[in-house]
């Protein structure tokens, strides 16, 4: 029954006891440990911190990496947008330099068709020529007294001159 009922040299010895220790512990180990504490929940609220601003920073990168992507999207837009009008500007301007080579060769073919057919022409009469000379020659130094004579031949040296 002794502990059940304690008697009162136990509660002074045990209060005294507790009171040493408890006084050791106040001088010795409650500023330590309250002062680890203390710096641990310091760390702790500026690692939330520190991911706090993390988060924000995260948060402002990915606007800009969205907004250079937009931007780069608009520039590759407008540079297709460019190569596209410079590649029909190309074709236009190759059409149009094909377009006057060709006028170009055909008006020197019609060019040179048209002394080749000048020539031909010259050619042409200067053979009449020659030949009417030569007629002209031979129907003077026939008799001229006869006209019916004269006439037949005319006629004669204009087959001769068809056959050659």
């Amino acid at each position: 029954m002794q502990l059940i009922n304690p008697g009162f040299g136990l509660v002074f010895w045990m209060t005294l006891i507790f009171l040493v220790v408890l006084f050791i512990l106040k001088k010795y180990a409650w500023k330590p440990i309250l002062a680890s504490l203390k710096e641990r929940e310091d760390s702790i609220e500026n690692a939330l911190k520190a991911a706090e601003e993390a988060k924000k920073e995260m948060a402002e990168l990915k606007a800009k990496n969205e907004e250079l992507l937009k931007k780069a999207l608009e520039e590759k837009d407008a540079l297709l947008a460019e190569a596209r009008n410079i590649k029909d500007k190309i074709i236009s301007e190759a059409r149009e330099k094909a377009n006057l080579e060709a006028k170009m060769i055909i008006e020197n073919a019609r060019e040179q068709i048209e002394m080749e057919k000048q020539a031909t022409l010259g050619e042409i009469k200067n053979i009449i020529a020659s030949y009417s000379i030569e007629i002209a020659e031979k129907v003077l130094r026939e008799e001229l007294s006869d006209k019916k004579k004269q006439k037949s031949y005319v006629e004669k040296l204009l087959k001769e001159i068809q056959l050659n």
